[in-house]
């Protein structure tokens, strides 16, 4: 990613308090306009396609409950980024968010991420309509004024920046108070009725905001985003998203070092958007999203929830897992997707060339072709008392439930052919007593491990020797462990895949040998306990996702 814009990037806790702290002058006009029922603050004056919406409460009980996590030294890089941010977006303005702002906002407030393209004017009859170029980006903030008399009495004694000085214009009969030369701070702001207040920096992204409240598609608009938002509804919930997911794309690509082709980004096309509702309960933060398609769209999502069975076979001190229902349709949406994601983790055709290589099979239809089915694949630790006869500290474990038997062993066999042209040394084993075959590197770095379960289920193990973890059966399970049940919400069954990670253990250096992350990003994970996220196709046009992340607690 280039480093020229910085705006997209922004984590949820930067956003919220840039929201908050951009909001420094306004002026109230006496007009009224209709809140929109059931929709999160604002949607009816952000246009119809903005690229991506934060809605943050404003409820200092919510930010209470939020610091009672983490680490001391993530209180402490959070307390040091709030300073940061006020004094740049307040300070400068000679404001206080609890003084000035707190006594009269709304309970949650909004930004809006706005592409060049919705920045376009609508109304170019209007002289007035373009008082400058239409920048790359814009941020749109809408601030609802729950207390009008009390807005009124702060924001009529408007104070002018440390530097530069406040300008006023009308646009469609709207007065717009606005900021110029102050140093990479230019806003403007408008209020719209006595119900919002909008700030922006941008003359076009103002512009816009007056348009859709005289008229224009504003959010609640764009498709499918009503009924999504309805489904999503919670009491109180500290921060609400929205992406736009064609059209962050092809933002997200223009800023990427290897831009995605037009060509490709209109794989995109017939998916609408990601909507998410954040809350903070006792053990941490829930997640609730649903993602959805057009319409129209051609694309449909293949509803099946088959995921549970792989749970069981999965023992339950799990690093990590990762499972699904149907691993050859995950495949092909994926190896579809990734041509327009420059952010792929692994190419599709840099795999499929790699296992022609080692191997000189095919990938598709040689392997994929007949794994139809249940799939996980799991990182198991050593146990202690054996990790002294270990090279490794954990082992990776992949399952997949077959859809062909014949296919699988004919294809199983000249895996093994290969392996020993690579001078691999290919033999039979045991595994708590169950026969199995196993690949030796002839560097002696690690070994590979392969056998069937219950029949029809094929599994491998890399690393560390874990094949006597899933052979037997587990007798506790990840469908048994405390830890996961505190994490994934299993009252929601079926699955359609699940995503599991013990934060705690597996980037303990104690028990796994892996690189260190950065001090910025340690701070912050150093914080969490674990994360689980549930998967569920809804309908043939709509998935849903529950996402659970625990926070370790302040110890007092």
């Amino acid at each position: 990613m280039k480093q020229d814009n910085k705006i997209l990037p922004l984590t949820i806790l930067g956003a919220v308090i840039s929201i908050i702290f951009s909001s420094i002058t306004a002026y109230i006009l006496v007009f009224s306009k209709k809140t929109v029922v059931n929709l999160p603050v604002g949607a009816e004056v952000i246009p119809k396609d903005t690229m991506m919406t934060l809605h943050i409460s404003t409820d200092s009980t919510q930010w209470q409950k939020l610091e009672k996590f983490g680490t001391p030294k993530s209180k402490t890089a959070f307390q040091k980024s709030l300073g940061q941010l006020r004094d740049r977006f307040l300070t400068t303005y000679g404001y206080n968010f609890q003084r000035d702002i707190q006594p009269w906002v709304g309970k949650e407030v909004a930004i809006a991420f706005l592409r060049k393209s919705t920045l376009e004017p609508t109304n170019l009859t209007t002289p007035e309509a373009s008082p400058s170029p239409p920048a790359q980006q814009a941020t749109m903030v809408v601030l609802p004024i729950a207390d009008p008399v009390a807005a009124k009495q702060v924001l009529d004694k408007l104070r002018s920046p440390k530097e530069g000085k406040l300008v006023k214009r009308t646009y469609r009969g709207i007065e717009i108070t606005e900021t110029e030369e102050v140093p990479n701070q230019d806003i403007s702001v408008v209020a719209l009725g006595n119900k919002f207040l909008v700030v922006t920096n941008s003359p076009m992204a103002i512009n816009r905001a007056i348009d859709i409240y005289k008229g224009d598609q504003s959010l609640e608009k764009a498709p499918g985003y009503t009924a999504v938002m309805e489904r999503l509804e919670t009491s109180a919930p500290f921060a609400q998203v929205y992406v736009n997911v064609p059209i962050a794309a092809a933002y997200t690509s223009s800023k990427s070092i290897t831009p995605v082709s037009e060509e490709n980004l209109k794989q995109l096309e017939d998916n609408q958007g990601v909507a998410a509702t954040l809350s903070i309960v006792s053990e941490g933060i829930d997640l609730k999203a649903i993602s959805w398609l057009k319409p129209n769209s051609q694309k449909k999502f293949s509803v099946e929830n088959n995921a549970t069975g792989m749970l069981s076979l999965v023992p339950e001190n799990a690093l990590m897992m990762i499972s699904g229902s149907n691993l050859q349709q995950m495949w092909s949406n994926y190896a579809k997707g990734a041509a327009a994601n420059p952010f792929v983790p692994i190419n599709p055709d840099t795999l499929r060339k790699a296992v022609k290589t080692s191997t000189e099979m095919d990938l598709d239809q040689e392997f994929i072709n007949w794994m139809a089915g249940e799939y996980s694949l799991s990182l198991l630790p050593i146990p202690k008392d054996k990790k002294q006869l270990e090279k490794f500290s954990a082992g990776f474990v992949f399952m997949v439930k077959v859809s062909d038997r014949r296919a699988a062993e004919k294809s199983l066999k000249k895996l093994d052919e290969a392996m020993k042209k690579r001078e691999f040394e290919v033999g039979e084993a045991f595994a708590s007593g169950k026969p199995v075959l196993k690949w030796t590197s002839p560097f002696g770095g690690f070994s590979v491990i392969r056998g069937w379960l219950n029949g029809n289920v094929v599994f491998f193990t890399l690393g560390g020797s874990v094949e006597n973890q899933i052979l037997p059966a587990p007798t506790t399970s990840m469908v048994e462990s405390s830890v996961l049940q505190e994490t994934l919400p299993f009252d929601s069954k079926p699955f359609h895949g699940n995503f599991f990670i013990d934060i705690s253990r597996t980037f303990n250096p104690k028990n796994l040998s892996i690189p260190q992350l950065p001090a910025n990003q340690k701070i912050w994970l150093d914080g969490m306990e674990s994360i689980g996220v549930t998967s569920i196709v809804h309908n043939s046009r709509t998935t849903d996702y529950d996402v659970f992340v625990k926070l370790k607690k302040q110890k007092l």
